[in-house]
């Protein structure tokens, strides 16, 4: 597939290719070069992607019964008590 850099340096994502890798407007492209005269794209996923694949990541070395969340909780509220200047948020 050949496609044309514009003056303004875009390049159009031919569908087909587009469509294989949910290229979509908004979607953004990393590129990087790999060799002599060799460039790569790849899509960059989203926040909101990287969240997802992340999500529960961590459960596996969490003891049973362990509140990570009401652990940080507890400790920052001993923090606020330790603290002469009282909360700052």
């Amino acid at each position: 597939m050949t496609t044309t850099v514009t003056e303004s340096n875009q390049v159009s994502v031919p569908p087909d290719i587009a469509r294989e890798f949910d290229i979509h407007p908004g979607t953004r492209l990393g590129w990087a070069k790999t060799g002599e005269g060799v460039i790569t794209v790849k899509p960059v996923p989203s926040r909101g992607e990287l969240a997802r694949h992340l999500l529960g990541a961590g459960r596996r070395w969490l003891k049973p019964g362990a509140d990570p969340i009401g652990d940080l909780i507890r400790e920052r509220e001993e923090d606020d008590l330790l603290d002469p200047a009282g909360p700052q948020r």
